[in-house]
């Protein structure tokens, strides 16, 4: 990998892993298009881990309260009643499905699932449904209830094929289900800690390895990517969850439409290779 395809995957990673247009989409469409070649599964899970961090330091105060909520409530029956309580429940539930279909798909994640027709087709399925989801939902409740941590732990699931993005399948979901904009947003932002940072980890050795699929970066090249990733990452949270408060999702669906049609031109006239 050269250093210039580095930089520019981190902030490619930075820019759209909250938004709801598909991280690794983007990452493999950027990587084909203007490096000609893939970056690899691996290499997205691990740069993955800077915008991670950044949702950490963005929520830090409510991710202290939650584990706090969480220990008090293995001890105290008074302390489960704390809505922080529930809710550290809520996130370690919700990630069971992407953490278990994860590990049983692995092999298909990094092979077949990356075609970039069925990363095409994702991009504009599911943004015809976070259309509907945005248009049609009540956009009612603010706090989060079982069913939503399920729900939304299942949408977050799909997000391992390439085109139907983590925050905007774990989004519509929440959108379905009644919640506000911004509530579905800080979810999902939140639900995304545990199941990145276990995919980046596990990742890591793949990477050092320099052996499997994807084009190989060094070392160097992988701690300046995540970096940067972090460093955008953290202003694009700020900046989605004060356009949501304000907006619709319309110009996010109109994105994805366009981008996931274009694309199936691109390799309907052979100017890109699927695999």
């Amino acid at each position: 990998m050269s250093w210039l395809q580095a930089l520019v995957l981190g902030l490619v990673q930075g820019l759209t892993e909250f938004l709801p247009i598909s991280s690794s989409a983007h990452l493999r469409i950027t990587s084909t298009l203007f490096f000609g070649n893939d970056a690899g599964a691996s290499f997205t899970a691990v740069i993955q881990l800077g915008t991670e961090v950044a949702v950490l330091i963005y929520f830090a105060k409510d991710i202290g309260r939650f584990i706090s909520a969480w220990f008090r409530g293995l001890f105290s029956a008074e302390a489960r009643k704390e809505k922080d309580y529930k809710l550290a429940w809520y996130v370690i539930i919700g990630s069971v499905p992407i953490s278990v279909l994860g590990y049983l798909l692995k092999d298909e994640i990094r092979t077949s699932a990356r075609n970039l027709w069925i990363t095409a087709t994702m991009l504009v399925v599911f943004g015809l449904l976070l259309g509907l989801a945005d248009q049609l939902a009540k956009h009612q409740r603010d706090e989060l209830r079982m069913k939503d941590a399920i729900g939304m732990g299942l949408a977050q699931a799909l997000a391992l094929i390439p085109g139907v993005s983590r925050s905007g399948g774990t989004l519509t979901a929440g959108l379905f289900l009644g919640l506000t904009r911004e509530a579905a947003a800080r979810y999902s932002f939140l639900l995304a800690i545990p199941a990145v940072f276990g995919a980046g980890l596990f990742s890591i050795p793949d990477v050092l390895e320099r052996s499997g699929e994807g084009v190989q970066a060094s070392v160097p090249q992988m701690i300046v990517a995540t970096i940067i990733a972090f460093v955008v990452g953290y202003a694009t949270i700020a900046w989605l969850l004060k356009y949501v408060s304000k907006h619709s999702y319309s110009a996010f669906v109109w994105y994805r439409l366009m981008l996931g049609l274009v694309l199936m031109g691109l390799l309907s006239m052979g100017l890109l290779q699927p695999i």
